[in-house]
């Protein structure tokens, strides 16, 4: 009996979009073994070349014109992707997708991204039957996600089925699932073992996170933290940031036992668990991984648009706070040398965390369309 298949399309703005299709990926395979998975960067994919420079001149946008970035974001926000620009993305970029799918034969096609939604919305338009789920991977509900042809979408809450309810989206073809993690987020690790594979002390611990795109540039701020080195850890997680990394490791006050400066890890989960504090950019991905820790969370510098309602979402909801000055660090950096009150904020957030998040629900709707 022929297995069934799940092709994932994502693009590469950014690493949620693509993290999300890996979790829901791993997450249908631990449901369900018997599932094929593909998960494909489409632009980069059907054009190697022209596909991570289209991604590093978006790059260079966000960080040296992040207003530019939320202008653009605010000004289409009602406005799904008509089909001139759907036609011109695929006869430009795309114009093998019809190829690609055919020969994977997929039962289902989830996007994670915009782009390749609106790519596959067309080639239904045109005879493509297979069915497309709608994986909306931030705290709103931008119009570019917005198609006729969708199936289904997977949203992360309450208010974004809502907001495309007023869009005009029927209620049964929204199914609130959550942002999906990787199953690596789902457990919790020895602490003992985190600390002897990173080197890391048994004592307060935060983790920062956020230099990948060399957008961690609140200097003063990373400066402050550091004064706190003798009696907190930090550990600072650049990405593939290099040239962040070389420069905070030049700097002395960074070349101290209790700071810890890394490059791309895929262990990200070890060190929530062995962190009491989150520092980060409010992306939707890196929010939801921390919800399913139950880690308190500051956020700093939001790019205008989706990471400004990720933000919104977080705080209003008590998971997190704005890193508005030195006083945000001096009040949360205070806490976590406090071990009762450490550990009971964590306990209230985990409660609020299995009240609202079910890691498991993303891939469950999608299994339970499978079978």
């Amino acid at each position: 009996m022929r297995k069934k298949r799940v092709l994932l399309l994502s693009e590469g703005f950014g690493s949620g979009h693509t993290q999300a299709a890996y979790a829901l990926a791993f997450g249908l395979r631990e449901l369900d073994p018997g599932i094929q998975t593909r998960v494909i960067e489409l632009g980069k994919f059907l054009n190697p070349v022209l596909g991570p420079m289209i991604v590093n001149a978006y790059r260079k946008t966000v960080v040296k014109q992040p207003k530019l970035v939320g202008i653009v974001y605010r000004r289409q926000y009602k406005k799904s992707l008509n089909r001139l620009t759907q036609l011109a993305l695929h006869r430009i970029f795309y114009t093998h997708t019809s190829q690609v799918i055919n020969q994977l034969k997929p039962d289902l096609i989830v996007c994670t991204h915009p782009v390749p939604n609106a790519v596959v919305s067309r080639l239904k338009r045109l005879g493509l039957d297979v069915p497309l789920y709608t994986l909306i991977t931030d705290y709103d509900a931008h119009g570019t996600w917005t198609s006729t042809e969708v199936t289904k979408y997977l949203v992360s809450t309450p208010l974004v089925m809502q907001k495309l309810i007023d869009r005009g989206i029927p209620r049964q073809r929204i199914e609130v699932t959550g942002i999906p993690v990787h199953p690596n987020f789902w457990h919790t690790y020895d602490k003992a073992e985190i600390h002897s594979q990173f080197g890391l002390k048994d004592m307060p611990t935060v983790l920062i996170m956020g230099g990948g795109w060399g957008i961690l540039n609140s200097d003063d701020l990373l400066a402050h933290m550091t004064e706190y080195r003798d009696r907190v850890q930090l550990i600072y997680c650049v990405g593939n940031n290099e040239e962040a990394r070389d420069r905070l490791l030049a700097d002395p006050r960074f070349q101290h036992p209790n700071v810890k400066v890394l490059g791309f890890t895929r262990e990200v989960s070890k060190l929530m668990d062995v962190s009491d504090l989150l520092v980060t950019k409010p992306g939707g991905m890196t929010c939801t991984e921390g919800l399913s820790k139950g880690i308190p969370m500051l956020f700093y510098e939001p790019i205008p648009g989706q990471e400004e309602e990720n933000c919104e979402y977080f705080v209003n909801n008590g998971f997190g706070e704005m890193l508005e000055s030195t006083d945000t660090i001096e009040k949360w950096f205070h806490l976590i040398q406090e071990p009762y009150a450490a550990v009971q904020y964590r306990r209230k957030l985990l409660s609020k965390r299995n009240q609202q998040y079910n890691p498991t629900q993303c891939s469950r709707a999608v299994l339970q369309f499978m079978q």
